[in-house]
Order: C-alpha cells, then structure tokens, then sequence
C-alpha cells in the first residue's frame, strides 16, 4: 500500500506531516510523490490567512478527482470541521490537530484495507527536507493573542515540548547526517515560559553540544522576548547563525497598539540598534502587514522613515487578511483591497532598493555557506549562508566553481558581484 502526503503552509505544518509520514512508514506504507500510484492521499492544510484557505480549498478538490482514499488534516480541519464535512462529501477522513494522538485508531476505523496502529509522535520523523537540513519544532500554539492572528484559535496556547524530547530529536536529526538544524515555532524566543529553569537560551547550548550541526538557525523571535542573554550566546558562538527572524508587523505605535502588539516604534528602534552593537554581523529580517484597518497614509510614510533607518537586509510584507473571530475583524476603517495592494507595492518598491544597496556591500566579502542546490539557467551553485534562510524567501546566492560539489558541502566564497536579491560568488581558496 503506498501514501502520498501534501503538506500546505508553514514548516511548523511540514513537521506534523514528517511525523505523519512516520506512522505510516511504520505501518508498512510506502511512501510516494506520486499521487497517482498512491491508495492513500492525506493533505495537511493551512488556515491561517484567506489565501492560504483558498489554496487548501483548491488542492483538495483537485486530489479528490484521483478517486483515492483522501485525508485531510490540518489547521483549516481544526478551525472549519464542521462545514468541511457538510462542503466536501468526497474527503474520507478529516482529522483536526488535536486528534493527532488518536490518527491510528481513527484510520483503521475507516480504512478496511489495511490497519494502522501506533501514536503520532514528534520523537519519530520521516524527514522530508533536503538531506543536509531540517526542522526542530520547540513548541506549539501561542499565547500572545495578536489582535489579526487566529493561530491561537487554532492551535490553542502556547506550551513548550520537553527538553528530553527535543533533545532526543536533535540527536535523532545529526545521526542523519544534517548539517543545518532550524529551530521553529510560533514564538522561539517564549521558549522555556513554561517549564522551570529551562529558556531559549539554555536550549540552545545544549544544541550547540552536538557537534554534527555546522548551522543552528533560530526563526520568529518576538520583539520584547529577544534577551541580552540571546543576543550576546549568538555573538559568541559561530555555529548560531547571527540571523534575527524578527516580525514587527508595523512602525506605527498607535497600529501596534491597535495589534495587540508589545513594544513601541522607539522600543523597536532601539532593540534593533542593540542587536547591531552586540553583533556587528548580525542579519535582521522582519515581516510586515500592510493595511492593517486604521492604517493611515500617514502611516505608510512613518514605515517607510523606519525602515530607511534600519535598512533591513531581509523583508517579507503581506496585506492584511479580515480573519473572522479575531478581534481585529470589527475594527473600522477597513481598508480597501486596491488601496492594501498599492501601499503594499510603496513598501516594497522601497526595499528593494535597500536591498540593493545591502548587496553592494557584500561585494568583497567573504564568507562559508552550505551547497544547497545547482542552477542549470546559471551554470552556478546555489548556496545558503548566515544571509539566507531556507525556503528561497531571501534570494539566492550563486557560486561559480570549476570544482564538483555535492549537496551539504559547505564551501568558502567571495561575493564578487550584486543583483537587486540576489549575490554573486566565487570560490575563495583560505
């Protein structure tokens, strides 16, 4: 019997379909990217955003057509359930996040062909990642309760996974001959909140003991939640990528306000400036949402003062999605989708050209990063530094070598030349 798992959304998601994958591997499933030659077809949906909602609605609908036995799971099962079985009569299985522990005993209930037994797991995990990197899953749910969010709707509040486990898992991970460990969750830095004597940070020197890891990469950092202490553990240690995943959201204080956001512009400002002091290498990404409702042009301008001072090296922005049962769903003015889009693509216009300028100052630099694909169009290597983090959202770095490399080498290179996103290197012989 064969499966084949499509896993939608964010990496937090692709962790839950790698330990799906497992239980099914375990059961004597043979795993398939072939939809066509699979008896079993799950799909792991988001919820999150409108955007995100449409693309699940569409990829179930489209695998339904393949007549196979199809399980949907996910953030958008959690959150709609009820009108999804009412809406899609072809689905055979839907099973909500917080049915996990029971996915087993659920199958072979339905299934008659083949049963299933076992418990889902974190610990055990079918990595579907390229063979050099991987995800480390710290935690789930949150509890900051972000006026625009209904991740905590869906995932419930925010608690930490055991050290013991997490651990294990990395353990479990570096056996497997992965050089890049990215830590993952919807808040990295309130790691710990719920355990006793055990932070973020404590955390992460205890991954650092484990020498196979080259890169230790954290992602999502909440403002207010970002130390002294953290910040002072990745100036000191070479192996924690000096890379702060920090989503802002906006400039405005009053929007901020209005987002149920901690921190102000000034508190921004100068945690930023901090990061800078402590770590002169240090790459900062942020994420925004552009027409947040009372959003003024006013404060588009404001935004764009902020980031021309803190010049961002990486930057993702996003309209802002009306989601129902979140607070921010009533608040007025709401701001029309045209008018979202043009500020949007202001803000946008504005980084590239601060990305650019960021790139040119990267030509002579030299630095290490890890092989992580080639380029046919390029005839180049394409690698990943402290500068880019998985998933292709920051550009390419492209290297030229008349040397053969593998996937996960890690090689020393100089930027010799810069696109708008993108950096070009050669090799450098040390």
């Amino acid at each position: 019997m064969k499966v084949s798992i499509v896993s939608l959304g964010c990496e937090k998601n692709l962790v839950d379909s790698e330990s799906l994958a497992y239980l099914f591997k375990t059961n004597d499933f043979e795993l398939t990217n072939d939809i066509q030659e699979a008896d079993v077809i799950l799909v792991n949906t988001c919820g999150f955003i409108v955007s995100a909602k449409k693309e699940s609605i569409n990829t179930i609908l489209e695998l339904a057509k393949e007549d196979k036995f199809l399980i949907v799971t996910g953030c958008l099962v959690t959150r709609y359930i009820d009108q999804l079985k009412n809406e899609l009569p072809e689905v055979d299985m839907f099973v909500p996040i917080d049915k996990y522990p029971s996915f087993a005993d659920e199958f072979a209930s339905l299934y008659q062909k083949k049963k299933m037994k076992g418990q889902f797991s974190y610990n055990n995990r079918v990595l579907s990642t390229p063979p050099f990197t991987a995800y480390l899953k710290i935690a789930e749910g949150c509890s900051n309760c972000c006026s625009y969010c209904a991740i905590p709707l869906i995932r419930g509040p925010m608690h930490s996974f055991k050290k013991e486990d997490l651990l294990f898992q990395a353990k479990q991970i570096a056996s497997q001959g992965v050089k890049e460990l990215v830590i993952i969750a919807q808040d990295t830095t309130k790691y710990g909140i719920d355990l006793e004597n055990y932070n973020i940070v404590s955390l992460l020197k205890d991954l650092l003991k484990i020498p196979e890891f080259a890169y230790i990469r954290l992602l999502y950092l909440y403002p207010d939640e970002i130390s002294d202490e953290l910040i002072d553990l990745i100036a000191s240690e070479p192996r924690l990528t000096p890379y702060f995943d920090v989503p802002i959201q906006h400039s405005s204080s009053r929007l901020l306000k209005s987002m149920n956001r901690r921190g102000d512009r000034d508190f921004l400002l100068n945690l930023f400036k901090k990061i800078r002091s402590k770590v002169p290498n240090a790459i900062l990404r942020t994420t925004l949402i552009i027409g947040f409702p009372g959003e003024t042009k006013d404060d588009i301008l404001d935004l764009e003062e902020f980031l021309k001072e803190v010049r961002f090296d990486q930057l993702g922005a996003f309209t802002y999605s009306r989601e129902e049962d979140t607070k921010s769903y009533s608040l007025k003015p709401q701001i029309p989708e045209k008018e979202k889009k043009r500020r949007l693509d202001q803000i946008m216009r504005l980084q590239q050209s601060i990305a650019a300028d960021n790139n040119k100052k990267r030509i002579g630099t030299i630095s290490k990063g890890l092989v992580i694909g080639y380029s046919q169009e390029r005839n180049a290597y394409l690698l990943r530094s402290e500068w880019n983090a998985p998933e292709g959202i920051d550009g390419n770095i492209y290297y030229y070598s008349s040397k053969e490399y593998s996937l996960g080498d890690i090689v020393s290179f100089k930027i010799i030349s810069s696109e708008i996103y993108d950096l070009i290197a050669t090799e450098w012989d040390e």
